[in-house]
């Protein structure tokens, strides 16, 4: 990758991506498009690496394509009250999942170990449980 060019199969590899991944960012105007030199193949830079690799960290995080175009839209250093803001919103969310988990989790365990407990004549306490009209008790 001379003088930190890279075409878009090194560009996809070095950020740990598709190809494909890659081109639809472009059509979604997440990532531009370099210009091609007349009978020449595209070039990306580093600094298409470093938005590359901006968005992946950015996904992990749970950030949507939305989020990310808004955070890049943000990422000239005068934003970081919006951004906290952004950051802060989505771990909410999470922390909302978090608990819907855990209320998940609780009401799983408690209907394996009424599975356990029950003794004959009765069928099973997991079926019964999800064929009433109420959730069961530690539901969310």
């Amino acid at each position: 990758m001379i003088n930190d060019q890279f075409t878009i199969g090194a560009l996809a590899k070095a950020s740990n991506v598709n190809v494909e991944t890659i081109r639809y960012y472009q059509r979604i105007g997440l990532l531009p498009t370099p210009m091609r030199d007349y009978g020449r193949i595209r070039r990306y830079t580093g600094e298409n690496l470093k938005q590359m690799r901006f968005i992946r960290r950015a996904q992990h995080l749970g950030f949507s394509l939305d989020e990310i175009r808004l955070l890049l839209g943000l990422a000239d250093d005068k934003h970081c009250t919006e951004t906290r803001e952004l950051a802060e919103a989505k771990l909410a969310i999470v922390e909302e999942k978090m608990a819907d988990l855990a209320a998940i989790q609780e009401t799983l365990k408690a209907l394996i170990t009424s599975c356990t407990t029950t003794t004959g004549g009765r069928g099973c306490p997991i079926i019964d449980s999800l064929e009433e009209d109420e959730p069961p008790q530690s539901a969310y």
